[in-house]
């Protein structure tokens, strides 16, 4: 299958969109979103969804906190559900070529980071001389480099097609490969650990070990350990429903005694 020129312009117009929507919503820009949208432009939703699907859990987790950058799951996303509908292999083909585009485009993410640092310094700059006029063009060149950071390699990649993306990460050096399959497989760890240290894990440990029984021993499926993990939050949030409404009842019944007028 050949790309049309019609769906090269709506996914880059859609990357653009997407990517600045990151800096307000952090919705269009999920593996799983990017991977439906691809898929739904490209002509086939289902392996949108399995590409983008299988992404989103790799990226469950990672949050780039302060001036970190992950791995470029989006723009995996939505050029491996392209190449693997135009090449026809299938999901499986699109997945392995979106995890090493996602850490090649790493890189992509610091370059726009420096650039939009730069405007920033020229907006102090235009403040500090009471420029005024200059800080909108400004601020909107900061979203238009950002837009295009994203634009413009999957316009290219598209352009060039599957096999050019192919030969690049096939002729990287191996230790490079290896490092960078070692960094997205630590990345998923390190994200969901530091959400369970915000969390309150020691109070649902039951769960957690439940949790992991099932996946470990009983081979449960995602879905399934899903559905049992709402209905044990269903099961905590009426729990402490009952016990707010109780502290609530005996507040507003309760009487006291001495003082004046009984206020103490």
């Amino acid at each position: 299958m050949h790309i049309a020129a019609y769906q090269i312009i709506l996914i880059t117009i859609y990357a653009f969109i997407a990517i600045n929507d990151s800096l307000i919503s952090n919705t269009l820009t999920q593996p799983a979103i990017a991977g439906m949208i691809a898929g739904m432009i490209m002509g086939d939703l289902k392996t949108g969804l399995m590409v983008g699907g299988t992404l989103q859990l790799m990226r469950l987790g990672i949050a780039a906190f302060g001036g970190a950058s992950v791995p470029d799951y989006f723009t995996g996303a939505v050029l491996g559900t392209a190449f693997a509908v135009i090449s026809g292999k299938g999901a499986e083909y699109g997945i392995g070529l979106a995890v090493p585009v996602s850490l090649l485009m790493l890189q992509l993410d610091v370059v726009a980071r420096f650039c939009n640092v730069y405007l920033l310094h020229a907006i102090d700059k235009a403040i500090d001389q009471m420029k005024l006029n200059r800080i909108p063009r400004l601020v909107l060149s900061g979203s238009l480099l950002w837009g295009l950071s994203r634009a413009i390699p999957i316009l290219l990649m598209l352009l060039v097609g599957d096999a050019a993306v192919t030969t690049i990460t096939e002729n990287m050096p191996e230790w490079l490969m290896n490092g960078l399959r070692t960094a997205g497989g630590v990345m998923p760890v390190v994200g969901v650990g530091i959400l369970l240290h915000y969390l309150p894990t020691k109070q649902y440990i039951p769960y957690l070990l439940l949790g992991f029984f099932l996946a470990a021993y009983l081979q449960v499926p995602m879905l399934g350990i899903s559905i049992i993990g709402v209905v044990a939050a269903m099961i905590v949030f009426k729990r402490d429903s009952e016990k707010i409404s109780q502290v609530q009842n005996v507040t507003t019944t309760g009487t006291f005694e001495g003082g004046f007028s009984g206020d103490e």
